[in-house]
């Protein structure tokens, strides 16, 4: 049974930085590419960052170019993505999504396994 767990969201004041980490298990960790989500109440789910099995092919969104970073570690099976500079509107639920195939767009729907979730809050 493949499990997806997302962690170190929290409170954070504006221009911080937050780590999120996002965990898989029952499956082989290196051979998925993984992505990050984030979604807002009233907004469709967007994706913000994506790696490919290479641990070189990535991809950021406009809204988080040279502010976020995502890097994986096969040894500990986890997704990280460093945050900084936050402002009010990175205030999100962020997701962590796997899939067999290499993304090509970021989009949701290229993604099989999804976690829960982790929320962040960036206060002003």
């Amino acid at each position: 049974q493949v499990q997806v767990v997302e962690s170190g969201g929290g409170e954070v004041q504006a221009g911080g930085s937050l780590n999120l980490s996002c965990t898989a298990s029952g499956l082989t960790f290196d051979e998925y590419a993984m992505g990050w989500f984030r979604q807002t109440p009233g907004k469709e789910r967007e994706g913000i960052s994506c790696i490919n099995r290479d641990r070189i092919t990535t991809y950021y969104s406009d809204s988080v170019k040279g502010r976020f970073t995502i890097s994986r570690d096969h040894a500990k099976n986890t997704l990280y993505l460093q945050m900084s500079s936050l402002t009010a509107e990175d205030t999100a639920t962020y997701f962590c999504a796997l899939d067999l195939l290499n993304f090509a767009d970021c989009s949701d729907d290229e993604f099989r396994y999804w976690g829960q979730g982790t929320h962040v809050t960036v206060s002003s």
